[in-house]
Formats: structure tokens, sequence, C-alpha cells
């Protein structure tokens, strides 16, 4: 089986267009390669992760961790929290940990497709390219996504191309 396939484009890239703003980690680099802590099997935590420079529109935020280069015609759903109230503007490291207990009031994890809410860390094919993991933060237009925690993430996503009004995304890196 080759493995070497050509580099998906960015699902943001195929989109409506939205504005961006800013999001930086302590834990994570665009472009870098994920430490051990961030992977499936090491540490399994979620990164630190901060934003600012959002649309004052904004009434609430979504986060996300998507692979394009997963060996699948639909990429792989590390993570998924909706609902972050717009007066949170930063995850401390962990945040998504499955029992949402480090989520803020009101917050909560949807479903990875590792089939379960909280963070599943990277874990590509061994030898393969380097996968990035878009650490995407939504600026979402209302309170409510409108999804619970057993929605799947195609409806998540789906959701949030329709409500989010801007986006910023860090994209580390991670290769076994």
């Amino acid at each position: 089986m080759d493995l070497q396939r050509p580099v998906a484009p960015s699902p943001y890239d195929l989109l409506p267009r939205v504005d961006a703003f800013t999001v930086v980690s302590d834990d994570v680099v665009d472009g870098a390669q994920l430490s051990q802590e961030f992977v499936l099997n090491g540490g399994n935590q979620s990164p630190h992760l901060a934003w600012s420079g959002f649309p004052e529109a904004t009434k609430s935020f979504a986060v996300t961790c998507f692979d394009p280069d997963a060996p699948s015609a639909s990429g792989w759903w590390h993570w998924l929290v909706v609902d972050i109230p717009v007066s949170v503007t930063e995850l401390a490291r962990g945040a998504g940990a499955a029992d949402g207990g480090a989520l803020p009031a009101g917050a909560f994890h949807a479903e990875t497709d590792f089939g379960s809410g909280g963070y599943g860390g990277s874990a590509p094919p061994p030898g393969d390219r380097p996968h990035r993991y878009l650490f995407a933060v939504h600026a979402v237009d209302s309170e409510s996504l409108g999804v619970g925690p057993d929605a799947r993430a195609a409806v998540v996503g789906l959701q949030l191309t329709f409500h989010t009004l801007a986006r910023a995304v860090i994209a580390p890196v991670y290769s076994r």
C-alpha cells in the first residue's frame, strides 16, 4: 500500500471565505512537529490555545482539530468543542479531557472520528508523510451552534460552515 498520497488542501480553502483572526499556543507551533504530549500513544493531551482579534459580532466559539492528510476520503476529526462562551478566549492544556471537566461552563465536546467526545491525539500510519493537524478556532454568530454532544463531526462542520464569522488556524505536523 502506497501511503505517499498527494497533499490535500486545507478543508477551509474549499469553504466560503471568512475573515481571519489570531490563535497562539504555548504548546504547538505552526508547521513544527507535535510533542509526544499531544499524540494518541503519548500523553494524548490537547494543547493550550489562546485567541484574539475576532469580530465584535462573535457570540461564541468552537474549537476543532482536523487532519486533512489522514488516509481516508474524509480526513480525520480529532477534537470538536462547541458553545464556548464569547467571554472565554483561551483553553488550557488538557481541556480536551473526555469528561469535559476542564471546559468552560456551557461548552461541550462533540463526537470525533474516534467515536467519542474529547481530544484524540495524532496517530498517523508509521512511515506516512507528516500529517497536518489544523487546530481551528471558529468565531460563531450565535451563542449555541444548535448541536448536542452526540453530534457527528460532519454535522458540526456543516453548522460551522453556516455560522462562522471568522477563523483562526494553527497547524503543527506529526509523523512517525
